[in-house]
């Protein structure tokens, strides 16, 4: 299988690292910033490609995406902060029979952890005692805050019937490479569920797993559909 990265930058060479040990042949770069740029979608070299992973900037998300997706080039897509044009690139996907697995964060551990989450908000959500926060750490070169998987957390608490407010912090500092915590908190007693990732391995994996998945696919689709997490 050939797999484009887009964008190489830290996690962008990580996953060309590890592509390998998923079955891939990493066909190309899409990088201007990169030595390695080996030209832009529309490239004649990208033919055949079976499968693009794109860990870049939001603003330059939608126009890779559109043009790969419309050459039925399949999509993983981590980068954060470009939700808002999602219906254009969803278009784009159908039209070009291609398949696209994005997610705010492709570790299995917060995939799982989020169904954790919702669980317990379902749980909390008739105790109007206790009241909830989402607070999120990440390195200081991260650029939205909050992160995407913390906005996905809080979602979850609020399709799981937790209907009273819920804190959203943000802490920008280090290199830290991804801390999120959830708690409620009562008159007098405090419970929290956190997740923290130790290195980037964890992202990278999960975005070759779900390259690997969506081969022969069509449609749009989460982790949690490459996990088989239901909620």
């Amino acid at each position: 299988m050939r797999l484009l990265l887009v964008g190489h930058g830290k996690m962008g060479k990580l996953v060309g690292e590890l592509a390998p040990q998923y079955g891939f042949d990493v066909a190309g770069i899409i990088d201007p910033q990169s030595p390695s740029h080996g030209g832009g979608p529309d490239a004649a070299q990208w033919q055949g490609v079976d499968v693009a992973v794109d860990f870049t900037m939001p603003d330059v998300v939608v126009g890779n995406a559109v043009i790969l997706a419309r050459r039925g080039i399949n999509l993983v897509i981590g980068t954060t902060g470009w939700q808002q044009h999602e219906p254009q690139v969803r278009e784009a996907v159908a039209q070009g029979g291609a398949a696209a697995v994005v997610a705010p964060n492709f570790s299995t551990g917060v995939v799982l952890f989020e169904a954790l989450v919702a669980e317990a908000a379902r749980l909390f959500a008739s105790q109007s005692d206790f009241g909830a926060f989402v607070h999120e750490s990440h390195h200081a070169t991260k650029k939205d805050a909050p992160s995407g998987t913390a906005r996905s957390l809080k979602v979850a608490m609020e399709r799981s019937g937790f209907a009273r407010p819920i804190d959203v912090s943000s802490t920008r500092a280090g290199f830290i490479p991804g801390t999120h915590t959830i708690g409620f908190d009562g008159p007098a007693e405090t419970i929290t569920l956190s997740h923290a990732a130790r290195d980037r391995t964890a992202f990278a994996r999960g975005a070759l797993a779900a390259a690997r998945w969506v081969q022969g696919r069509h449609g749009w689709f989460t982790m949690a559909d490459v996990l088989g997490v239901t909620s």
